[in-house]
């Protein structure tokens, strides 16, 4: 982080200044004691995340948190990984609220490229979110939302979005066979469509399976339509005891080609039931759930299902 000053601002009430000495918490020699933590580091080369032990040795939940952020911006004792803070952009403000952390950084954080900026993002989330008061951590962009390379919102994530290894698998791609629902001609019902797709192990398959269905049926598939409003885009995917919570825009609840928000909701809920890790959905526009839904999670729904000859 050039500079190495962090801005930090809790809850909307406390705003201070925290300075941050590249030979500060991480590097000095310190009395170790407290927990032991794991700091996520860049390698060199900019192909993977390598985790190096740590001892916490503050003892608030506020100091801990300035503690890992100083360990993310000192450069490591392998001379061969650097801090994710020090990549050539810089930290305007950290926000917590309550176990929801935002870092909002300059516009050099763009000139990453793709790869280095995903490892960036895993490596300062894997690491804060061990924190047992930091649950999810989204960046921003001198505040504004920060955007994959689909132009999709990257929104609020946790560790279990990232690959749990040393991040040399990064750039690799698994096949999956997912099943997916698009809309027939009426709109008013769903067609099961097979695929067998390959996707970026970064990626979790629930948002994956999302993606796709934003993206539509492939080709000119006769009597498959879009079952989702293909301008709308994804907040947050992830899932937590079989419940998978998919956060999208706005968009979302506008209807296209004759298309019901009911049919756009189940087709996304039949989607993401067909994997083992999801038994119920939850769907929030902009972190809310609205007013007119019919319930706060969903199940399969197969009534509204037809088989193509039909």
């Amino acid at each position: 982080m050039e500079g190495g000053n962090i801005r930090k601002k809790i809850s909307g009430t406390i705003c201070i200044l925290i300075c941050i000495l590249v030979l500060g918490a991480c590097t000095g020699d310190k009395e170790k004691k407290g927990n032991e933590y794991q700091v996520y580091y860049i390698s060199n080369s900019e192909t993977k995340v390598e985790m190096h032990p740590y001892e916490m040795t503050a003892t608030t939940s506020e100091a801990q948190l300035v503690e890992l952020m100083e360990c993310l911006a000192a450069q490591p004792e392998k001379l061969e990984y650097k801090a994710p803070f020090a990549m050539g952009f810089q930290v305007l403000g950290v926000n917590l609220e309550g176990e929801n952390l935002q870092i909002d950084v300059d516009a050099a954080y763009k000139k990453l490229p793709p790869i280095t900026e995903v490892l960036v993002r895993a490596a300062i989330v894997r690491t804060l979110t061990q924190l047992p008061h930091v649950s999810l951590v989204m960046i921003t962009v001198e505040g504004s939302q920060l955007l994959d390379r689909k132009e999709n919102v990257v929104g609020w994530m946790n560790a279990e979005q990232f690959i749990d290894n040393d991040g040399n698998e990064i750039n690799t791609y698994e096949e999956a066979r997912i099943r997916l629902y698009f809309a027939d001609e009426s709109g008013t019902k769903l067609i099961a469509a097979d695929r067998e797709e390959h996707y970026s192990t970064n990626t979790p398959l629930e948002r994956f399976v999302v993606e796709e269905l934003i993206a539509g049926p492939s080709g000119h598939i006769e009597g498959q339509f879009p079952s989702v409003n293909p301008a709308t885009k994804i907040v947050s995917v992830m899932t937590k005891d079989g419940i998978c919570y998919v956060n999208l825009d706005e968009n979302f609840l506008a209807v296209v080609n004759n298309v019901s928000t009911d049919v756009s909701v189940y087709a996304i809920v039949n989607s993401l039931v067909e994997l083992s890790s999801v038994n119920k959905v939850q769907i929030l526009i902009n972190g809310e759930i609205p007013s007119n839904f019919s319930t706060s999670t969903y199940e399969r729904n197969l009534d509204i299902v037809i088989s193509p000859e039909n």
